[in-house]
């Protein structure tokens, strides 16, 4: 079974009872134990608010496939918080919870939108631009090699 890294994070309302119920939702979704890192707090990326974030990587097991699965964390995304992660503008905004699939197993894939759900691309395009998602991922998963860079997460934080 493919091993699917998420990353949850949030920067307004109580941020980690919300992240907490976005886990639990998500931990269903496993045919094992979810694994969980740290907590850790981020500065918002790509955009400016006084509203730093709260963090944390889940690893599940899953028969679920990669687009199955994102429709399912977008659907406890918005039961959690409907509010968009954009401004009219198009820019990030500050955000209740955000749910984004990470990696799922070595795969390399590329969804283009439809009707019913957002483009998917595996592995997240920006994961390697992204502290709060490497961390987690170094935690739980040392050994994983981002499948297109070749690198572990640890090797990725170590670059400039």
């Amino acid at each position: 079974m493919p091993i699917a890294h998420i990353n949850i994070g949030s920067n307004l309302g109580d941020s980690r009872s919300l992240i907490e119920r976005a886990v639990a939702e998500i931990s269903l979704l496993s045919a094992t134990p979810l694994r969980r890192s740290a907590f850790m707090k981020s500065e918002p990326w790509g955009y400016t608010s006084s509203h730093g974030f709260l963090n944390i990587g889940v690893e599940i097991e899953t028969v679920l496939p990669p687009q199955a699965l994102l429709k399912t964390l977008l659907a406890i995304q918005n039961a959690i918080s409907p509010l968009s992660h954009r401004t009219h503008a198009g820019t990030y905004a500050d955000r209740l919870i955000d749910i984004d699939l990470i990696y799922y197993g070595n795969e390399i894939l590329n969804f283009p939108a439809t009707t019913t759900l957002p483009a998917l691309i595996i592995p997240h395009p920006r994961l390697h631009l992204r502290r709060f998602v490497l961390h987690p991922i170094a935690e739980l998963s040392p050994s994983w090699r981002h499948p297109l860079l070749h690198l572990t997460a640890a090797e990725l934080l170590a670059q400039p």
